[in-house]
Order: structure tokens, then sequence, then C-alpha cells
């Protein structure tokens, strides 16, 4: 059995009338690029979070609205 070791290529850009207009990866470093986004999404909502003040109620008032 024959293990070929994956290429990474560089990224090609797309030239339309001298200006970039799109590009082209290698898909595993689309894969990174897409968890890197939201690594810092993720880190956007927690800080959002963090700044508002939490909300406490009774759990007989949570029970109600949940059912």
């Amino acid at each position: 059995m024959t293990h070929h070791k994956s290429l990474v290529m560089e990224p090609e850009f797309v030239i339309k009338n001298g200006r970039p207009t799109g590009v082209i990866l290698d898909i595993e470093q689309y894969r990174e690029l897409l968890e890197r986004l939201e690594d810092v999404e993720d880190l956007a909502e927690l800080k959002r979070i963090r700044v508002k003040t939490p909300r406490f109620r009774r759990i007989e008032d949570f029970l109600k609205e949940v059912r």
C-alpha cells in the first residue's frame, strides 16, 4: 500500500480587470481558516456574555416558563 503525503499548495489569487476577486486554497488551509473564524466568533460571544449582567430567578418561575 502506498501512502501519499499531501502537498499543501500556495493560495492562488483570481484576478479580474487587474484586481484580486477571489482566492483558491488547499482544502486543509480552508478548513483551518474556518476553524479559526469559529474560534474568533466563539470568543466574541463569550465577551458579550461576560459583559451582560446575569439575571437570576426562582426555579419555580423558570419551570413554569418551559412547561
